[in-house]
């Protein structure tokens, strides 16, 4: 499964955990203004707004997971089994495939408002990629430096939700979790204070006990509480390097290590997790090989280009000697 999150520190930082049992041949990619975007239902766009985020390239075309684009508009999808819900396509909507739904809203707009509006006349249409690739079934996250909002094709149609807590996870629903936080509003990184039986004797023996309840098993409800409880009680010095450390101890709170969930013959585990610092442009990964940092800056590459940037991820583990 998956965690995302927003964080503002010094600057502002977007990305996510991917976890899975398999990786998908992702990449660092970067998808200059005119490289041509061609959809399945709607006009192809052959200039907009450059993007970099995490993809899988297939015959030159970006079927990114998450990404950000040249004004910081960012958005990641994550794993939704059981719940994702695609539809026929509507003459009365803008018909978007899932696997085009983030470059078509990163390609066009600067801002979560922005987003917010084009989404709101969104049909996303039954349509998979080609036959090797099937749907996935997926929620959305989109956010900017003011605003987070959930985007989840249900049963029930297309509900877009406020975010405040800037974090998603997986199943259940988005309305689920925003009703479970409420089942750890005591949880605290102050010293507990005695409400069991005031006139008792009663004193903490340890520090952190005011975080006693915080979950710390890796299903999805669990990890948006710890993610979002992590992420709301950081503190970090205000720089881009410490914003950027604390970013990744945040999402390493929920990372998957493998081992630890089964599915079928395999073992999920964190693949990779990304942070970018969507004010610079820069994408920072580690994976699960390599614990060590690796930023690639947009900036650095031709934007006017048509042509993708992609970067290979550095999965051998990077160990610094120091005799």
């Amino acid at each position: 499964m998956c965690t995302a999150i927003s964080f503002q520190s010094a600057e502002h930082y977007f990305g996510r955990n991917l976890d899975f049992e398999f990786a998908y041949r992702e990449n660092v990619t970067i998808t200059p203004r005119n490289y041509p975007f061609h959809f399945k239902m709607v006009k192809s766009l052959y200039n907009h707004f450059s993007i970099i985020g995490m993809a899988m390239v297939d015959h030159g075309y970006p079927l990114y997971f998450d990404g950000t684009n040249e004004y910081g508009l960012s958005m990641a999808g994550l794993y939704f089994p059981g719940n994702a819900v695609y539809y026929p396509p509507d003459n009365n909507l803008d018909n978007i495939a899932p696997f085009e739904f983030i470059p078509w809203i990163l390609a066009q707009c600067k801002t979560a408002e922005e987003a917010l509006k084009k989404i709101q006349n969104v049909n996303l249409v039954d349509i998979a990629y080609n036959d090797a690739f099937p749907l996935s079934p997926l929620h959305w996250i989109v956010d900017d430096h003011l605003q987070s909002i959930t985007v989840e094709p249900t049963d029930s149609g297309l509900q877009i939700y406020d975010n405040p807590y800037g974090v998603l996870t997986n199943n259940p629903p988005f309305d689920y979790h925003i009703q479970n936080i409420s089942n750890y509003i005591n949880l605290t990184r102050e010293e507990p204070v005695n409400r069991f039986a005031p006139d008792l004797q009663i004193r903490s023996y340890s520090r952190g006990m005011g975080g006693i309840g915080l979950p710390g098993d890796l299903s999805s409800s669990s990890r948006f509480i710890r993610a979002a409880f992590t992420k709301w009680n950081s503190v970090c010095v205000d720089t881009d390097e410490a914003g950027i450390t604390q970013f990744f101890h945040i999402l390493k709170s929920v990372s998957q290590q493998e081992g630890c969930v089964r599915v079928g013959d395999g073992y999920e585990k964190t693949l990779y997790t990304s942070c970018c610092n969507t004010d610079k442009g820069i994408y920072y990964y580690t994976t699960y090989e390599n614990s060590q940092i690796t930023g690639i800056n947009m900036h650095h590459t031709d934007l006017n280009s048509d042509r993708l940037s992609v970067y290979p991820l550095i999965k051998k583990q990077q160990i610094r000697f120091d005799n």
